[in-house]
């Protein structure tokens, strides 16, 4: 142990600092005292130009207070790993992921923060949502066959809050759209728990209750044991294989 203690102890930090590739900033009493060049190149800034300066610049006012905080309580154990905006020398805003903990610099207690750009990330994340947005509108589409008849296709992946506005949103579209029956089509959904389907199925009975006829199509088997599970009643109207068979079933060829 004492051998690798000397060992480590001859280690340049400086250099091991310079080496990272993530944006590096040591800092005391509000003062930078060093960045690393991945920092200079990421800021936009030479090292002359921010030791000295106080890390809560780069942080919206907003923020500092916050912030200013979490510094006072880094000096005595690592703080949590937090999403920020901060800013360039420049002015451009940029999303990162901050870290910091506690070091000491010739003897003084000082803190290392580590930032971390996050916009291709952040930028990846409001694609998905926006994506999701656009299924989840697809998905709450009628398809209508005739005036008062239409066909509901489920796709995707459904969790609670999807299934929760589904919902919501398909006995208004059904009043608007005046259908007096509406197949529903489970076939693009290929797994569902007890708690999406209890939403789902909630369908069947809301849409009895405005004397909306609905017809399920394309359970697959493990859908359909949690229906089972769940003790559903559809006596009235027995689910289909497909929605051919359903339009069969209504004497209807299409």
């Amino acid at each position: 142990m004492n051998i690798l203690k000397d060992i480590i102890s001859e280690i340049n930090y400086l250099e091991v600092m310079e080496y990272s590739l993530d944006p590096l900033i040591i800092h005391t009493d509000f003062k930078i005292m060093y960045i690393n060049e991945a920092a200079e190149n990421f800021f936009g800034a030479s090292k002359n130009d921010v030791i000295g300066a106080s890390p809560l610049d780069i942080f919206k006012e907003t923020s500092k207070a916050a912030i200013k905080k979490r510094i006072h309580g880094a000096y005595g154990r690592p703080a949590e790993v937090i999403e920020e905006t901060i800013f360039k020398m420049d002015g451009t805003p940029v999303d990162v992921e901050l870290y910091c903990h506690p070091i000491v610099v010739e003897g003084k207690k000082a803190i290392q923060t580590y930032v971390k750009d996050i916009t291709d990330r952040r930028k990846a994340e409001q694609k998905q949502l926006e994506m999701r947005a656009q299924v989840n509108e697809l998905s709450a589409t009628l398809v209508p066959l005739d005036s008062e008849l239409a066909v509901l296709p489920l796709v995707g992946h459904f969790d609670e809050q999807r299934a929760e506005q589904l919902l919501q949103s398909i006995p208004e579209k059904v009043k608007n759209q005046k259908i007096s029956c509406l197949i529903i089509d489970f076939s693009g959904i290929y797994s569902i728990d007890n708690l999406v389907a209890d939403y789902l199925f909630t369908i069947n009975n809301v849409l009895s209750l405005l004397g909306v006829r609905s017809i399920m199509t394309g359970l697959r088997p493990d859908s359909a044991m949690v229906a089972a599970k769940l003790n559903l009643d559809f006596t009235a109207n027995p689910p289909m294989a497909t929605v051919k068979d359903a339009l069969s079933y209504l004497g209807l060829k299409k």
